[in-house]
């Protein structure tokens, strides 16, 4: 068997291996599991501390009106952040979107009235360094689309008969 047909091995071939063809990948090798959950185990001790602890962090998300608290300085992105745990020595599976539990981030490229209105909906004023770039200097999502309309599709769009345009970013 050819390395390129080692990576076949296990499943039923089909036209999905000459051409790209998902669905008939799918219905060739997919078999749903019809049992129950049985086999599974209970969680773990470490499970059960760490889950307490986010239910304590989300109850208080809950009394703070929803949001436990936003990073209005920093923009969002792969490195914005350090590396965020909830109880790092207990964690196997890591991977927080920010440094800490809960920690909203912030992301401005979708709109920057949109952020500033998130933050202001509890309480909080984005950076106005953010709001300088993201006014000045950087084109979001929705300018860039905005920009490629033209007049006749805004017209459309203002009295409603066209909608669904991918520009609802605020």
């Amino acid at each position: 068997m050819s390395t390129e047909q080692s990576c076949y091995r296990g499943f039923q071939g089909g036209s999905w291996q000459e051409v790209m063809e998902v669905r008939d990948f799918i219905l060739s090798n997919v078999n749903p599991y019809t049992g129950d959950a049985s086999f599974l185990a209970g969680p773990t001790e470490r499970t059960r501390s760490l889950w307490e602890k986010c239910r304590i962090l989300l109850t208080e998300e809950a009394r703070r009106g929803g949001v436990y608290t936003i990073d209005a300085r920093q923009i969002t992105g792969i490195t914005a952040f350090k590396p965020g745990y909830i109880d790092r020595k207990l964690e196997i599976i890591t991977g927080l979107q920010t440094d800490e539990p809960l920690k909203r981030a912030v992301n401005p490229f979708g709109g920057i009235r949109m952020a500033v209105k998130a933050c202001r909906q509890y309480g909080v004023e984005l950076d106005p360094g953010i709001v300088e770039v993201f006014t000045k200097y950087r084109t979001t999502h929705n300018e860039g689309v905005f920009r490629a309309y033209t007049d006749e599709i805004l017209r459309l769009r203002h009295h409603g008969i066209i909608t669904g345009l991918p520009d609802a970013y605020g």
